[in-house]
């Protein structure tokens, strides 16, 4: 029995890690697209947005990105966007993995880390929900098969709202 309740207290508090309650304006960034376009984060007030950091060295990222880009497809329409943020400093290997696993959402360059250490991200991948009006609401620290499970629900509450 005491093994059990152990095992019950470690899932949970494993849980209360993956997912972080947070508060307080996005930090506002501006970068390059995959496509070349600049992205500025504050252009896209009104929508729910995910900021996903990934790197392609990173397998948990390379096992979520698939199901990321099925969330993007399965949302985009009700006012959702997902942001793909390529942490790596030499954007070639980033490239070659989305030439061989491509996504429709969009991937974002951020070589300098500018912006990873604007939101603090500390863990590969790292994932942080935007409200409507540019608010962060939850950070997400890694990545294990069922998470993305917690991402359509915050999505769907922060759509209601």
């Amino acid at each position: 029995m005491k093994v059990f309740l152990l095992s019950v207290a470690l899932v949970f508090s494993s849980l209360s890690f993956a997912t972080e309650p947070l508060s307080g304006p996005a930090p506002d960034f501006t970068l390059k697209s995959r496509d070349g376009k600049n992205i500025r984060l504050s252009d896209l007030r009104g929508q729910v947005v995910m900021l996903n950091f990934w790197a392609s060295w990173c397998g948990p990222c390379r096992q979520e990105m698939p199901l990321l880009d099925e969330l993007s497809k399965r949302y985009s329409r009700a006012g959702f966007t997902l942001l793909g943020v390529n942490v790596e400093q030499d954007t070639a290997a980033g490239e070659k993995y989305l030439q061989d696993t491509p996504v429709n959402f969009t991937i974002l360059w951020d070589p300098t880390s500018q912006v990873s250490k604007m939101y603090n991200i500390d863990a590969m991948p790292s994932t942080v929900m935007i409200d409507r009006d540019g608010n962060m609401r939850y950070l997400h620290r890694g990545y294990k098969p069922g998470y993305e499970n917690d991402y359509k629900k915050q999505i769907k509450e922060l759509i209601r709202e």
